[in-house]
């Protein structure tokens, strides 16, 4: 079993952060995504998409290092991420982490945020690294890093999220219901290096933005 897949987007600065967990990945570029990956020096296993991003030299480079290249119409029903997210969940990892630009069209980031949260990802850990934002799908329970001061948001996405229960934060929860469409869990504030949050249904998008109270 892989026990990470990077599914790299295209867009972000080359002087991105890579996240932990990257050495040894199965790593899958979403077309553009290539030319980050090798800006990166991450070696690409697969790249996925039609093809329009990238540049001519990044996709010659990624042939000459032998990543295995598989060529979608530009006419298709799913976005190249989304073709990269389901490249990447058949190697079987248990975890899934999307690194690319927060920025961009704003459609493309909000279709991205979507296709993150679907439950067919909803047995493996999702997380995503945009631009300065880091953000984490929660279907169940996780534990997650951050700095005393640092923000935290939640998100209820496709419906509402139920028994929401928040430890080592500021404004604590205590199963509690929110709601897609309410601003009731943003700019909550990291106490302790580590905070826990867990709900009994639904699907919470936790969002670190990167800044501090």
């Amino acid at each position: 079993m892989v026990e990470t897949a990077v599914v790299v987007a295209g867009g972000a600065s080359a002087d991105l952060a890579l996240p932990a967990g990257c050495e040894g990945a199965f790593v899958v570029a979403a077309d553009g995504g290539g030319d980050l990956a090798l800006a990166l020096g991450l070696h690409v296993d697969l790249a996925i998409g039609d093809f329009d991003s990238i540049s001519a030299e990044g996709l010659v480079a990624l042939e000459r290092a032998g990543t295995r290249i598989e060529r979608h119409e530009t006419a298709k029903d799913a976005t190249d991420l989304e073709l990269a997210l389901d490249a990447a969940l058949a190697v079987g990892p248990r975890r899934i982490l999307v690194v690319g630009s927060g920025g961009g069209r704003l459609d493309h980031l909000f279709s991205s945020l979507e296709v993150l949260t679907s439950s067919r990802y909803g047995g493996v850990e999702v997380e995503a690294q945009l631009g300065d934002a880091r953000v984490h799908v929660i279907h169940d329970s996780r534990a997650l890093e951050g700095r005393p001061g640092e923000l935290l948001s939640l998100h209820a996405v496709h419906g509402a999220a139920h028994g929401v229960v928040t430890e080592g934060l500021l404004y604590p929860l205590a199963a509690e219901t929110l709601e897609p469409g309410s601003s009731r869990g943003v700019s909550n504030v990291f106490v302790e290096p580590e905070a826990r949050v867990s709900l009994e249904s639904g699907v919470l998008l936790a969002i670190r933005p990167g800044g501090r109270r």
